[in-house]
């Protein structure tokens, strides 16, 4: 394991909290950060002191710090906040995210421009804190997660749209910083009825919403944060120092493309 820390954002509720606990378990010195007050179209809120309880409790190296990825000045405060604790900043996780659903007229511009702060400029803005400090520190890992709506599905206008922005913007940055071995990927969960803050709140907290027919993961149940983590965690690993601008899907290309609703009036009766 090579020196240094990772900040995860996000990564105290969810999906980012499993991503968290995974990489802490491991061994690496984790700074999370996320909102405590619930955002549109999720359930995340208040999950920094249960968190940190546990992460003492196990003896866990995790800092928890309550930020917005899609504020420059939280960032950089993030950032600043990792050099000084770590020394040097080994990885990045952006998980931060939200996801309202609605094609484009049901989308208000002041919606899709707010799930764009969050989605893009909000990775944006981390790899932009970070790419300086890693590039005069021998390198390091940015781990964009992804979502398959990135390539495009229906009722997810505004999100799609930010998560195929995400997935440029990870092979732009792989390629603009290879030469200061700063690898960049995206990790995608797939195969649906995934547990998370985005997608209980989709559903009003019903967990039992989630995927009841859902075609899982290849290990006979649906994808969590830990898979995520067990992957991400390799990317940031010496193991995985010569990949860079890849997609890796953790789960099945099974829930990555189309997901229109079946027309009934072509159905044989």
């Amino acid at each position: 394991m090579a020196d240094g820390g990772i900040i995860v954002a996000g990564g105290t509720f969810g999906l980012g909290r499993e991503i968290t606990l995974c990489l802490a378990e491991k061994g690496w010195p984790v700074l999370a950060f996320g909102l405590e007050t619930r955002q549109v179209s999720s359930i995340a809120q208040n999950a920094i002191p249960g968190l940190r309880d546990e992460v003492e409790n196990a003896g866990l190296d995790v800092t928890f710090m309550e930020a917005d990825i899609s504020s420059e000045a939280d960032v950089a405060r993030v950032v600043a906040a990792a050099i000084k604790k770590f020394g040097r900043i080994q990885g990045v996780v952006n998980n931060a995210a939200i996801g309202p659903l609605g094609t484009v007229l049901d989308t208000d511009p002041d919606l899709w421009d707010q799930i764009m702060a969050v989605n893009l400029r909000g990775p944006y803005l981390m790899a932009r804190a970070v790419i300086p400090h890693m590039a005069q520190n021998g390198g390091g890992s940015i781990v964009n997660v992804g979502s398959g709506s990135g390539w495009g599905k229906a009722n997810m206008a505004a999100y799609g749209s930010s998560k195929g922005g995400l997935y440029a913007l990870t092979t732009a940055l792989s390629l603009d910083h290879f030469n200061d071995q700063i690898r960049v990927n995206s990790v995608v969960p797939g195969g649906g009825g995934i547990v998370g803050g985005i997608s209980l709140g989709r559903v009003g907290g019903a967990r039992d919403k989630l995927g009841p027919n859902a075609p899982g993961s290849v290990a006979g149940r649906v994808v969590n944060g830990y898979d995520l983590g067990n992957t991400i965690a390799f990317l940031m690993s010496d193991g995985g120092q010569a990949i860079s601008g890849t997609v890796i899907d953790v789960g099945c290309f099974a829930g990555q493309g189309d997901n229109r609703p079946p027309n009934k009036t072509n159905e044989k009766k």
